[in-house]
């Protein structure tokens, strides 16, 4: 684990190497993630869904290898069980001058790489709380192109397009600023009216994946409704802001 913090105050964990079984699609994540009055405003292994682990980058379908975890969206089936979950995994650390520098690997179920990718996160001071900056570049290797895709991009209905970076939340009243598959530049999640997160950095056709209904989460999806193709030798980069502030 390594820790980041704002003016000496711990606000978050990154979990390195977290020791999951595959079905759950082990990868770096953010959590706890706290603000600096110190609430947790993530989650990990729910008991709805064990996969969601915190503040991370996930997708549910990488060139047909499940990097979200659990049951993978099969058109005409629903969702079921498959072989087929790989891993995001820590490949070194990269010099940097505040926050974390990372080189990670997308793996599928043989350890072999489908993506590398490029991480930098850094958490600094702002107005009425702090702000998390999490940069990622995702690079396919020369001859192979690689296909993002999601429950949506494979048939299923009421806009399940999920998959990028994904946050989740704690149980609490949630209320949002944005319907659900929004491309506004930004959204806020009020919770209990205790803390308040703005999540900012869509690009291309991205929209927000919102839930406060069941489980409260928030992710700026790459794959809304058609697949996100990475070319051969190419990246594809992303830029998210969260500001986190206590509204108590």
């Amino acid at each position: 684990m390594t820790f980041l913090r704002v003016g000496g105050a711990l606000v978050a964990t990154y979990v390195v190497d977290p020791p999951l079984d595959i079905r759950l699609a082990p990868r770096p994540y953010l959590h706890p993630v706290r603000t600096l009055g110190g609430a947790v405003v993530t989650d990990e292994l729910c008991f709805d869904h064990p996969w969601h682990l915190g503040a991370s980058v996930t997708v549910a379908d990488v060139n047909g290898w499940n990097l979200w975890g659990g049951r993978t969206f099969v058109r005409d089936q629903g969702y079921t069980w498959l072989d087929d979950h790989g891993a995001i995994r820590h490949d070194g650390w990269l010099s940097a001058r505040g926050g974390l520098s990372e080189k990670l690997r997308w793996c599928d179920g043989d350890d072999r790489t489908l993506l590398t990718e490029r991480r930098d996160i850094t958490a600094s001071a702002a107005p009425g709380g702090w702000e998390l900056s999490f940069r990622y570049a995702l690079t396919t290797a020369p001859g192979l192109e690689v296909s993002l895709g999601s429950p949506a991009t494979h048939g299923r209905t009421g806009e399940a397009g999920y998959g990028g970076f994904f946050w989740r939340l704690p149980a609490g009243r949630a209320v949002t600023d944005q319907p659900h598959g929004s491309t506004a530049p930004s959204v806020t999640v009020t919770v209990d009216d205790r803390y308040a997160l703005t999540f900012a950095g869509l690009a291309g056709a991205d929209r927000w994946f919102l839930r406060t209904g069941g489980y409260n989460g928030v992710c700026a999806a790459l794959a809304w409704e058609k697949p996100l193709v990475i070319p051969a030798g190419e990246t594809l980069a992303r830029h998210l802001r969260v500001l986190i502030r206590d509204l108590v």
